[in-house]
């Protein structure tokens, strides 16, 4: 089907039954594409270029060029008054409506409402939450369910939205018979619908950007702001932009992001699973940096360590707000004792990060809200930050970022196990339209699905795990699923991005491929 052809050239080759795709809508992306889009795909082959350089020994370091940046005395301009206290903040699917709700009554200061790794980018999902997030910010959105109603409460939290990355593209919609990029629909779709409304509410268009390597990227997103801005006559400045420091490449450039988009920084998050999963793919052919299992890969290994620490010191110097991450462990309303353990750990992470001096966490669920709030009110006091919190103390250098806890002997049977087991089932979600999945006690996304693939392949690469033994995990692990015609398709794509010859950049690019076979079958 086609709709919207005559709109800028753009062709929309399914049906928008929710009418999001106005012609406003579709003209800004499509004008962003024109402008914006030969940029995009030339930091594309930028990155596979550094990737080869990489894997030929180059290691990273912090950019002579750029000097200058890091040494200067510079901050960041003033966030708004909606975004000074950020203490807790949850995230979940745009394409969930009920999520979508839930979140924003959840009691957290900030709900990041994602198109990326915890939305499965089903068509009904990506036009489905852009209505979703049109209908919370005019608060006419509601659900019914059996006998409960939901809706919005007085109290909500304020919005943030995350588009996908630059390597992504939406195939539903092309401009001159090219795929648009998916950062610019969901980005361009969100503010031309919203941008009014949410001034007019008194806040503002806030959003997080993922997957991040540079300050060239970052420079990008910024001239996207710049010219968005301009062709819908809001003031420069109006966007505020989170970055998520989530590929361990975009850690030795954490000030020249900031100072690219300094007018539109929102500060930095610590990505944490996507972070790991990085330090895996740019390192896939050094052996030395073979992580162990998942579950040893916590927040106080070395690496880790020093990503975090750098992070909040860098922000503070530049009046910018620093984020951390999500702790995966989910709570359960059925088993105490599962319950208890949830709370606690995630009770640890958060004093962790409060104590490291972080604005602000992520939590995946409400019932964890409390728990967070509690450990950042006590850090907090009567201050809405800790922008204050100077962090002296921390000297990081490119060693201490690239310091991977790599010992022969740390991959168990169990962690093997448990990253075949994970990333079938997760992929088995996501092919049906779920990208946020409760599994085993915790919630995975795409981003801790990447860690279990990447990690399978490259134990079998250097030799910690027979591919023989994995097979025979795969077939285990499919035989305990349901009889669903999607666990074949999951089971496929995960043989193809755990145990192929090369590297899929990301499994969500051939996982996109199948789920649009899925939406044709």
């Amino acid at each position: 089907m086609s709709t919207g052809a005559a709109t800028s050239g753009v062709a929309v080759l399914a049906a928008d039954e929710t009418g999001v795709l106005t012609a406003g809508a579709l003209e800004l992306v499509a004008a962003l594409e024109r402008e914006f889009g030969e940029r995009r795909e030339e930091l594309l082959r930028a990155r596979a270029e550094r990737q080869q350089r990489i894997s030929a020994g180059e290691t990273p370091d912090f950019l002579e060029a750029t000097r200058a940046i890091r040494e200067g005395d510079w901050q960041i301009a003033r966030v708004p008054h909606d975004l000074e206290d950020r203490r807790v903040e949850i995230t979940g699917p745009a394409g969930d409506r009920k999520m979508v709700i839930n979140a924003f009554n959840s009691g957290a200061r900030i709900y990041m409402s994602d198109f990326e790794d915890a939305n499965s980018p089903t068509w009904a999902n990506v036009v489905g939450g852009q209505q979703n997030l049109t209908d919370a910010i005019e608060r006419t959105i509601s659900v019914e369910s059996g006998e409960k109603s939901y809706q919005l409460g007085d109290e909500v939290a304020v919005l943030l939205v995350r588009p996908r990355g630059w390597h992504l593209l939406e195939r539903h919609v092309e401009i001159h018979g090219k795929p648009v990029s998916a950062s610019f629909f969901d980005f361009g779709v969100y503010l031309e619908r919203n941008a009014e409304s949410l001034l007019v509410a008194g806040t503002g268009p806030y959003f997080y950007l993922p997957k991040l390597e540079n300050h060239l990227e970052a420079r990008l997103w910024n001239d996207v702001f710049l010219f968005a801005q301009e062709r819908l006559g809001l003031p420069i400045g109006t966007i505020k932009a989170t970055v998520l420091i989530e590929t361990i490449l975009a850690a030795f450039e954490m000030d020249e992001i900031l100072y690219e988009l300094r007018e539109h920084s929102g500060g930095l998050n610590a990505g944490r699973w996507d972070y790991i999963f990085s330090a895996i793919k740019k390192f896939r052919d050094r052996e030395d940096f073979v992580l162990p299992d998942r579950a040893d890969v916590t927040m106080t290994v070395p690496f880790m360590r020093a990503y975090t620490e750098l992070l909040v010191q860098t922000c503070h110097r530049r009046g910018a707000h620093a984020i951390g991450g999500m702790a995966a462990f989910i709570p359960s309303r059925r088993d105490a004792e599962v319950n208890e353990l949830a709370l606690s750990r995630v009770r640890d992470d958060k004093l962790r990060e409060s104590g490291d001096g972080f604005d602000g966490t992520w939590v995946a669920h409400p019932d964890l809200v409390p728990v967070a709030a509690e450990v950042f009110d006590a850090a907090f006091g009567e201050r809405p930050n800790q922008l204050e919190l100077a962090r002296g103390d921390v000297s990081i250098d490119a060693a201490d970022l690239l310091d991977v806890p790599a010992t022969p002997g740390d991959v168990s049977d169990e962690g093997v196990r448990a990253n075949v087991s994970v990333g079938i089932r997760y992929l088995a979600a996501w092919l049906s339209g779920t990208g946020a999945a409760a599994i085993d006690n915790l919630m995975e996304d795409a981003a801790t699905a990447e860690i279990s693939r990447s990690q399978v392949w490259q134990w079998v690469r250097y030799g910690r795990v027979e591919r023989a033994r994995v097979e025979t995990m795969i077939q285990e692990v499919v035989s305990e699923l349901p009889d669903d015609p999607v666990v074949p398709r999951a089971r496929e794509l995960f043989e193809q991005v755990a145990l192929g010859d090369g590297f899929e950049e990301f499994l969500t690019l051939p996982a996109y491929e199948a789920l649009l076979e899925l939406e044709r079958s």
